[in-house]
């Protein structure tokens, strides 16, 4: 399998989003990460479903990665699923299909919106341990971490190693720093700090405005969602208890649930293998009917 290159799509405010294309010749499949994360984080399961023989195609959402900071300062559940529809229908003009999606909390939420507000648009959706319904306790600990340094930053990859050890006490430490320096961007006086746009936590338009009411209308759509969808939850979810994910699945037509074992919220990065078994499972399953 040949490294990936790099692909632009434009977003709702003609917003450059910048991806990675792993190219297996076959059904695209777009990936959307988690809120502060950037498009490295699918890169394992990105290969896997290429080697598969599908087009994998990892998307840096609006303000984070190398994807553009929005002037307009908008980062609402709303504007992030504006501009994944927008991908969507590229990406389909692109290969004259209609891809599926695989989008991991911030991502998963703004794929499933984009189909339920714009759609119909993808072919089946994969949610990583992500519903409309949420367990506050666990929002609030992922924003108090990303939070925490937003500002301070890290003096050296080391420092930002040990937070995110300290976080995630149950993952394994890994042995090089490259993977983490992707996931940073080193400023002017040195520092490290996370690679978002501060203002998708601290401006008018933050993630936090109106989620409520975003979420809520995606739970009064849920019944009219006949897309294939499957939700993989990790089973120590700090987000997504087990009773959210059962109320997921009866509420929507088309959809069923995998736990994964010793995984956490970060599913793909806890459990990486059985994660994208998972996956693959599901995708293959589609490809062949």
């Amino acid at each position: 399998m040949s490294e990936p290159h790099r692909l632009e799509f434009s977003g709702v405010e003609n917003n450059r989003l910048v991806a990675d294309f792993w190219d297996g010749r076959g059904h695209p499949v777009l990936f959307f990460h988690g809120g502060g994360q950037t498009r490295r984080a699918w890169d394992l399961t990105a290969r896997r479903v290429a080697q598969a023989g599908m087009r994998a195609i990892t998307v840096d959402l609006r303000g984070h990665g190398e994807s553009a900071w929005v002037n307009s300062g908008k980062y609402r559940f709303s504007d992030f699923a504006d501009d994944v529809a927008a991908v969507i229908r590229q990406t389909a003009e692109r290969f004259h299909a209609a891809p599926s999606a695989v989008g991991a909390s911030l991502g998963g939420l703004s794929a499933l919106a984009a189909e339920v507000r714009s759609g119909p648009l993808l072919e089946a959706l994969v949610l990583v341990d992500i519903t409309p319904r949420m367990d506050p306790d666990g929002v609030a600990k992922i924003q108090g971490f990303m939070a925490e340094r937003m500002d301070e930053g890290f003096a050296t990859l080391e420092d930002a190693a040990d937070a995110i050890a300290s976080y995630l006490p149950h993952r394994k430490r890994p042995r090089s720093l490259e993977g983490l320096r992707k996931n940073l961007r080193l400023g002017e006086d040195g520092r490290y700090r996370w690679h978002w746009d501060p203002a998708f936590m601290r401006g008018d338009n933050t993630i936090n405005d109106n989620a409520r009411e975003f979420a809520e209308g995606l739970i009064g759509a849920l019944p009219q969602l006949h897309l294939p969808v499957l939700l993989v939850r990790g089973m120590n979810s700090e987000l997504v208890q087990e009773d959210f994910a059962r109320e997921f699945v009866e509420q929507a037509p088309n959809a069923s649930y995998v736990d994964v074992s010793g995984a956490g919220h970060m599913v793909a990065g806890d459990k990486n293998d059985l994660f994208c078994n998972a996956v693959l499972e599901f995708l293959t399953d589609r490809e062949a009917a």
